[in-house]
């Protein structure tokens, strides 16, 4: 099924390149469009009425990149464990497998969140400030056995970073679930949660690379699993308990991520965050979300965290189409500008400007290119399997993901998020280098990466309705490209054996 697509693909090709007499470069070009194609070679380009200029900068590097990826969560699990074996199996290895996305950066919850089939706790028993009786049994069924089997799958290996949407009701002012705040007497024993978390899972043959401290500390409304904090409040946490807590325990090499949430409000996290050397001793980087619009990736918020702290991470760990029953096996919607966010409806109105219809597709493709220009080094989807309705979701909160599923009839649908994803995790890898490129079509989006083996990869995305072409040049070489009307693109290249 999905190997139908992507195996051809990985036949290596030469591209004619043009005003090289002696071309270095071996070149692959890949393309998802909405004219069908989902991933698949191509090879015949022509020059356009839209021609343009595109150039590689191999001097010009920025960031390292950590990895793509999404997140293993309880619904996505469960709905894994519905599937026959061999379905089950086969969309692991088109996520995990070097012929599938080949993902290398993943993202669990610790404790019940929205998309889990049941709120749970890993801490049952009030007043346990011990934590005698911390137990991951609730993870036992679907979410352990589904990273597990990814972890056989994967040949590279990839990281995995935690994060909690709420403590259990007892250690909170509210005893609710829902919003509320961590009690004062009880920062040692959501410190020690932490600590216990690895263990557990260590214990199970899965290690952790990390945290995010938590899950959108702003809050949700009120409409499932949440913990406040304001930026001072985790950053006392951060210094005072959980990072002493973690080197106590010879744990100090795990990632601490602060923040988590929408970009918008990165300037009063990142000055809070890294005021100086004593606030940002246990920190080692910001984590954001994107659903603060539908098409504004926040540049300039973006380059505000890499400035306050460029020796820090910065990776967008949350991002789905949100507020939104997934289309069933109809590649054409996901190209299309009908999908809504929550901020269609209920934004207050004076940035309700910022949630306009946006295609599922454009939204993705954009904001990664966006991220990867701007200083993000790692950027992980939401769920990995939803089932037709969007969940399960305790909360009814439906939102989709890049696979769908029908678990009654046992049948996988690979939407063209998958593919679009597929375009950055397959191709540029843990360790890469951004580079800078400059290019004279502004309808273009591009970002270019350099990996550890010496390949480049170039992603370019042709939002618009006319087709386009570029004549790119990487360290010397020029070679003709074209690229379809609403298409993204990614082109391969790497030094021509000797």
């Amino acid at each position: 099924m999905i190997q139908r697509n992507v195996l051809p693909a990985l036949l290596i090709g030469l591209i004619t390149l043009a005003c090289s007499p002696e071309p270095t470069m071996e070149v692959n070009v890949f393309e998802t469009s909405a004219s069908g194609k989902n991933l698949e070679q191509v090879n015949d380009f022509v020059e356009t009425e839209n021609h343009s200029t595109l150039k590689v900068d191999l001097n010009a590097k920025k960031q390292q990149i950590v990895g793509f990826g999404g997140a293993f969560t309880e619904a996505s699990a469960y709905n894994l464990n519905l599937l026959s074996p061999e379905n089950r199996i086969e969309v692991l290895k088109a996520y995990f497998s070097k012929e599938g996305s080949n993902y290398s950066l993943t993202r669990t919850h610790m404790n019940s969140c929205d998309f889990s089939v049941s709120n749970y706790s890993y801490t049952p028993i009030e007043g346990d400030v011990e934590l005698e009786h911390f137990t991951i049994e609730e993870d036992m069924d679907d979410l352990i056995p589904m990273i597990k089997d990814a972890q056989d799958i994967s040949e590279d290996g990839f990281k995995l970073f935690a994060s909690p949407w709420s403590a259990a009701p007892w250690m909170k002012d509210n005893n609710e679930w829902r919003a509320g705040k961590l009690k004062e007497e009880y920062y040692a024993t959501w410190a020690l949660f932490f600590s216990k978390y690895v263990d557990a899972y260590n214990a199970e043959g899965i290690d952790l690379w990390g945290f995010t401290v938590e899950n959108e500390p702003h809050g949700n409304g009120g409409n499932w699993e949440s913990m406040h904090y304001s930026p001072e409040e985790m950053t006392r946490f951060v210094n005072e308990h959980l990072g002493p807590q973690l080197e106590k325990d010879g744990k100090g090499d795990l990632k601490i991520l602060g923040y988590d949430q929408n970009r918008q409000g990165i300037q009063e996290w990142a000055d809070v965050m890294y005021k100086d050397e004593e606030s940002k001793k246990y920190y080692d980087g910001m984590a954001v979300h994107w659903y603060e619009s539908t098409y504004d990736y926040f540049p300039e918020e973006l380059e505000y965290a890499y400035k306050s702290a460029p020796e820090m991470l910065l990776l967008q760990t949350e991002a789905c189409i949100d507020n939104q029953v997934p289309e069933w096996k109809n590649d054409h919607w996901y190209w299309e500008k009908e999908a809504t966010d929550w901020g269609y409806y209920w934004r207050e109105e004076e940035n309700r400007y910022l949630h306009p219809k946006y295609a599922p597709v454009n939204r993705y493709a954009r904001d990664i290119i966006g991220c990867l220009n701007h200083w993000v080094q790692g950027w992980v989807d939401w769920n990995m399997v939803l089932d037709r309705q969007g969940g399960p979701n305790w909360a009814k909160n439906w939102c989709i993901a890049p696979v769908i599923v029908d678990t009654e009839n046992d049948e996988v649908y690979y939407t063209p998020l998958f593919y679009v994803l597929q375009h950055f995790s397959k191709f540029i890898r843990p360790g890469a280098t951004i580079l800078e490129t400059q290019k004279s079509d502004e309808d273009l989006m591009v970002a270019a990466a350099q990996n550890t083996d010496g390949s480049i990869a170039v992603v370019v995305f042709n939002e618009g309705d006319q087709a386009r072409s570029f004549e790119l040049e990487i360290d010397g070489d020029k070679l003709l490209v074209s690229i379809e009307p609403q298409a993204l693109q990614t082109i391969v290249t790497k030094p021509k054996a000797e």
